[in-house]
């Protein structure tokens, strides 16, 4: 019987593919996400003519690119220092970005670019009061850690509710520029979905915001 020979290209390949999965199946609370691309996309000019708020989402899901793309338009590191696509008063970066799929609820990592799930349930039909909401494939939940809000004298919620809004208009832009649908939404039931997403008292809900394709008519 005559025996192949095996090349050193190929055992290597075969030896890396089963430690990434190792890797993954040690850690499968942990999604890693492509590095986000930050070439391309449509003039400026063009995208604030094309902004608008959409209500209508086909169901298919977002790759998983495009996702990593969203969230580092939305609120991703674009310098050395750490600091951010959208500001934030006195740089305080409290807002985190929960994101709501069909298979559960991931928090973003900006640092490690990276999705830690919180919920392995769909709960979109959660995140509003709406019918439409369940079927957007990605919701943005915006949550402010109010520990790290040091206003001084002012008014707290007003610098959240702007630092918030910075980031829904960065997705905004960002849908635009590559055809997507969204609508940034405040009818939540808070209270719930805090629970759901196991929210400590000094977390507040925002904003969240449904991101997918436009359904076709």
């Amino acid at each position: 019987m005559k025996i192949k020979s095996v090349s050193l290209a190929g055992i290597l390949l075969v030896f890396m593919l089963n430690c990434s999965f190792l890797s993954y199946a040690a850690d499968p609370s942990s999604i890693q996400l492509p590095n986000p691309q930050k070439e391309g996309g449509k003039p400026l000019m063009s995208v604030l003519n094309e902004r608008m708020s959409t209500r209508t989402f086909s169901g298919e899901k977002l790759p998983m690119q495009t996702l990593s793309n969203l969230l580092w338009a939305a609120f991703g590191i674009n310098r050395p220092d750490g600091r951010r696509t959208a500001p934030s008063a006195k740089n305080w970066q409290e807002t985190e970005i929960y994101v709501a799929t069909a298979d559960g609820v991931y928090l973003w990592d900006a640092k490690k670019n990276a999705l830690n799930t919180i919920v392995t349930k769909d709960i979109r039909a959660m995140t509003g009061t709406q019918a439409y909401v369940k079927d957007a494939p990605v919701v943005l939940i915006y949550v402010s850690d109010y520990s790290k809000v040091d206003a001084g004298g002012l008014d707290k919620q007003i610098l959240v509710g702007a630092d918030t809004g910075l980031i829904s208009e960065n997705v905004y832009l960002f849908c635009a520029s590559e055809g997507l649908a969204t609508v940034v939404r405040a009818l939540i039931d808070s209270d719930a979905l805090a629970k759901e997403l196991k929210l400590r008292p000094d977390q507040k809900i925002i904003l969240d915001q449904c991101v997918g394709y436009p359904k076709k008519q």
